[in-house]
């Protein structure tokens, strides 16, 4: 069976440790009385609530699914009460502003219990991630109007929250969208055209759903530049601010998934629904960005939320489970056979998983703490230096976090052998629900495309210098104390390439090449990212002697040794070119 854990004192090592939260906050107005025992307060009773009720309901909700009648969904057994707790709990409004009735926490504590979410219940954890990208969205694009209606409920957990962008004809080119909204003279608007592959579209958890959508105005220009946002609730709030009419938008279906079968995925028809303008008229794709930055950040954790728990589970089995003899010969003769753990590929598949887990943990929390100091930090020009690497790294965390975390549940459920094949034993749930973050909020290839093709020039290229910054003042500070040598110098060479083959992409002017490379290129700089979080982990683990940092440095070595040599067969397959790609005609491929 699976397995769940909560990896507190992991947690602790990246928070404390590695990125000394404290002194970070401090630097923060607004956030300087967050101390550690506050920090470990918040993530122990989430651990506890994620591993005594969410967990135990996760391999029964993906049995029984999500149910569709009659225009209604209805989610698993003990979801709703679970739920109902959740909320109760305060963990839809932990980054909301305190005069919406949030707890106005840092964008770090809440990454971190993202994770813990994810990993204990997937399905369940989409419900609630969305109602605080659509708070931001809202609190900062909308009419206070719209924020005094709709805020306080949706903090409270009491109403929950979709995105709805996807149609049937167009996925991620939203130029093509067709829902049309019409002006009423009152202000209001309706909504027409029907929605797909949205996230909670319907369900029983929550009295009320706001619907985030994007639409075209009557004289919207062609393209993305004609899309403007507006918020559709399914219930009409009344005079005491509580559900009323029924607006015009209901589920037509949901999609019967190969993974997330607790999450109703549902395709919506808006019928002349009312609805509200969020932000100006024509920029909606600009405002619903702050929650689709959102929700790509939160794609990718659930690639390191489900590696997590894959890693335990597999670690686990292969402590315990009996098969053959190690290939040294038998390490406990007094047994019928050695435990697997002893193999070396079992070994190569756990440290690999651990290797991705454990960066990715740290540079996601790293990354949220940008997000942190972009918000609050005192000084513009620091402000704007955060924002821009917090933007920059979303997609290759998105892409990069979803990748490893395909491989590591894969490398998981392959360590169980045929037990892990089986439905009753859990393992296949992993690899089926991580599946879809590959392809979730943008494809990788879609996420390649953007980070090479969009943002690496943007602003003159200012975020690329400014990380380049960071890993070069490690380098040649940090990096030179005793002992570091064995990690400094491949993470040298690996930065070198890594600017070398950006260079590369920005002398290419045909757009295939730039597409033909991405997935290559994008590897390269995520193993680049871990290779530079491994040996600050390194660093921060100097002069210790305990279990963890003696782990540490076991595992840096591993990624050092075995994962890190992959990047220079990424590089020369991104700059293959695009030649032999687009060398066969369209019907001979």
């Amino acid at each position: 069976m699976t397995v769940y854990k909560a990896p507190l004192a992991d947690l602790a090592f990246v928070l404390h440790d590695l990125l000394g939260v404290e002194e970070a906050l401090g630097a923060l107005p607004g956030w300087r009385d967050i101390d550690r025992p506050t920090i470990e307060r918040i993530l122990g009773t989430a651990a506890l609530f994620a591993e005594d009720e969410l967990f135990p309901l996760n391999r029964a909700g993906d049995r029984e699914g999500c149910t569709f009648e009659n225009g209604e969904v209805r989610t698993p057994t003990g979801f709703k009460a679970a739920f109902a707790r959740f909320a109760a709990g305060g963990w839809c409004g932990l980054t909301a502003q305190e005069k919406w009735g949030g707890q106005a926490l840092p964008q770090i504590v809440d990454t971190a219990v993202l994770e813990i979410w994810g990993s204990a219940n997937l399905s369940f954890s989409d419900y609630g991630l969305v109602i605080p990208a659509a708070v931001e969205t809202i609190d900062r694009h909308a009419e206070d109007a719209l924020k005094e209606r709709y805020l306080p409920a949706m903090v409270a957990g009491k109403w929950a929250a979709t995105m709805c962008m996807t149609e049937p004809h167009c996925g991620t080119d939203l130029g093509l969208l067709k829902t049309r909204a019409e002006p009423q003279g009152d202000g209001g608007y309706r909504l027409t055209g029907t929605k797909c592959f949205i996230s909670g579209g319907e369900h029983d958890l929550a009295p009320n759903i706001v619907h985030l959508v994007l639409a075209r105005l009557p004289d919207a220009p062609a393209g993305v530049r004609g899309i403007s946002l507006f918020l559709a609730p399914k219930f009409l709030p009344d005079a005491k601010g509580e559900p009323g009419a029924r607006n015009q938008v209901r589920a037509i279906g949901i999609e019967h998934k190969m993974g997330y079968a607790a999450s109703a995925t549902c395709t919506m028809v808006f019928e002349g629904a009312q609805a509200w303008l969020v932000g100006p008229p024509h920029r909606g794709l600009n405002c619903l960005f702050t929650m689709v930055n959102a929700a790509r950040l939160a794609v990718g954790m659930q690639g390191l939320s489900l590696a997590e728990t894959a890693y335990q589970s597999a670690a686990n089995y292969a402590r315990e489970r009996l098969q053959s003899r190690a290939p040294s010969g038998p390490r406990f003769p007094d047994r019928p056979a050695d435990p697997l753990i002893v193999q070396p590929d079992v070994r190569r598949m756990l440290l690999s998983a651990r290797a991705f887990i454990e960066a990715a943990r740290a540079l996601a929390l790293w990354t949220a703490l940008q997000l942190d100091i972009a918000a609050r930090h005192p000084d513009a020009a620091t402000r704007e230096r955060a924002s821009d690497l917090a933007a920059f790294l979303t997609p290759a965390i998105k892409a990069g976090f979803s990748d490893w975390g395909f491989a590591a549940c894969d490398d998981a459920m392959q360590i169980w052998g045929g037990h892990g094949y089986i439905r009753a034993n859990g393992m296949e749930q992993l690899v089926r629900d991580v599946r879809l973050a590959r392809i979730q909020e943008g494809a990788n290839a879609i996420q390649a495309l953007d980070l090479f093709g969009r943002k690496m020039a943007q602003n003159g290229g200012r975020a690329f210098r400014s990380l380049v910054e960071e890993i070069e003042n490690f380098l040649d500070g940090p990096s030179r104390a005793p002992g570091m040598a064995e990690f400094a110098v491949p993470l040298a060479a690996s930065l070198a390439r890594t600017v070398e083959l950006v260079a590369w992409l920005g002398e290419q002017d045909d757009r295939n090449e730039l597409a033909a490379a991405g997935v290559d290129a994008m590897r390269v700089f995520v193993l680049m990212l871990f290779a530079w979080t491994w040996a600050r982990i390194v660093h921060a683990c100097r002069g210790r002697a305990d279990a963890l940092a003696e782990g540490k440095r076991a595992v840096a070595r591993h990624f050092f040794a075995r994962l890190l040599p992959l990047q220079p067969g990424h590089a020369a397959a991104a700059m293959a070119g695009a030649a032999s790609l687009m060398a066969l005609a369209d019907d001979q491929v």
